[in-house]
């Protein structure tokens, strides 16, 4: 159905619609916006299935109904307000149905940015809690001491400072160090939904900064927290210690490259100078060993993505000598491990360039270097060749190619 028959259906039913939070806040910022997220106020649940009698409930603790409005399975809440009761996200008990008003509903919310509600259809945009001034000034501040009743909405206000270029009021910074304590026993799924996204962020570094400025990055990403601190050969390093270049590497490569695999592994490519000792610093010798074990530790404390932990492994293990290789042999099979890895060659290179500041000649035309070495192929072997000495001619044929690899040509 069109947008005017949802509204039309609701308001005979003497129900008012209200799209509110993200798209309210981009369509005010001037931005793109996305999916439109519509909650009802004055209607009970009874009532709406009568009107909507095909719309599936998703939501389980309220009302949540998918709703196809305008070609999209568009999500109906119902205005609800919440008492906190219990520890996390599960301790709230909800409260909704045809007395809770739109006041009540945008009162609970996280940041008054997304406090914001368009009623249908006339347009008109509620505005109660300062949210139109904030988003001019550019600024994240809680909408009421709701707000760290929810630990994780910590994190969402730290990924909507870098998701927006925003800056944090004194306010939502105490209150995000008062989610510590809770933000500690969260489930680690909820902190990996939020790492995805702040990844995404035109600038990561955001984020991370500021949970590590309200005393969270401890208790979300120790691995990162280690860093802070770990000092490097100035000569190389003029940015600081490990935690401020793993900051500026992320930052790098999320400029040059919107993959979220390229980002994830930029991000953790030095995770192994968190446990360098003291005595060896600034020095970071074996790092690249040590590093793959935090990586593990991270995966089981965290459970990431399997293609993660992959390309976080082979990052982490070979950032340093892809800068270093000379020898043709030693070339082609790095080469062709990238070609294996789920990490794009594009997002290696980019890690690599922001990680050394420049490429190697090789690292420069490795795509079309790596499309000539895979086209030597074990059938075009000497018949009379058997077993692994098939195996040998491939990889001698493969060297070959890079040898004869001469100004951008194969």
């Amino acid at each position: 159905m069109k947008e005017i028959e949802f509204v039309t259906t609701v308001r005979a039913a003497g129900a008012r619609v209200f799209i509110v939070g993200g798209w309210v806040r981009d369509f005010l910022r001037q931005v793109p916006a996305h999916d439109k997220d519509y909650m009802v106020a004055g209607i009970d649940e009874e009532t709406f299935q009568h009107c909507f009698p095909h719309a599936p409930r998703v939501g389980k603790a309220f009302p949540v109904y998918l709703v196809d409005i305008d070609g999209q399975h568009a999500e109906v809440a119902f205005a609800r307000k919440e008492e906190k009761q219990g520890e996390g996200y599960r301790g709230f008990v909800v409260e909704y149905g045809r007395e809770v008003t739109l006041e009540e509903d945008l009162y609970r919310r996280d940041t008054t940015i997304n406090s914001l509600a368009m009623e249908l259809p006339g347009g008109e945009i509620f505005d109660l809690y300062g949210g139109k001034k904030d988003i001019e000034q550019g600024i994240i501040r809680p909408v009421s001491h709701h707000f760290a009743e929810d630990p994780v909405r910590a994190l969402r206000a730290a990924r909507q400072a870098a998701e927006f270029g925003f800056s944090l009021s004194a306010e939502a910074r105490a209150a995000m160090t008062a989610c510590r304590e809770e933000l500690a026993k969260e489930p680690t799924e909820r902190l990996l939904q939020e790492l995805k996204r702040a990844l995404l962020t035109e600038k990561p570094s955001v984020f991370f900064r500021a949970l590590q400025e309200t005393n969270l990055l401890q208790v979300t990403f120790p691995e990162l927290a280690a860093l802070i601190g770990k000092t490097q050969p100035a000569a190389f390093h003029p940015e600081g210690d490990a935690f401020e270049h793993t900051m500026l590497v992320v930052d790098t490569v999320a400029a040059e490259t919107d993959d979220l695999l390229a980002r994830f592994a930029g991000l953790v490519h030095d995770l192994g100078k968190g446990l360098t000792p003291a005595e060896m610093l600034p020095h970071h010798y074996g790092h690249e060993v040590r590093g793959v074990d935090v990586l593990h530790s991270w995966n089981r404390r965290m459970t990431l993505p399997k293609r993660w932990v992959q390309a976080g492994k082979f990052v982490i293990r070979e950032h340093m000598r892809a800068a270093r290789l000379t020898k043709p042999g030693k070339i082609v099979e790095l080469l062709l491990k990238v070609a294996a890895v789920p990490l794009s060659v594009e997002g290696f290179q980019a890690i690599i360039r922001a990680d050394h500041h420049s490429l190697p000649d090789y690292l420069e035309e490795a795509p079309a270097i790596i499309t000539a070495l895979l086209q030597v192929d074990g059938c075009q072997a000497p018949k009379t060749l058997k077993g692994p000495e098939i195996g040998s001619w491939v990889r001698n044929q493969q060297i070959k190619v890079f040898r004869n690899y001469r100004y951008k040509e194969i």
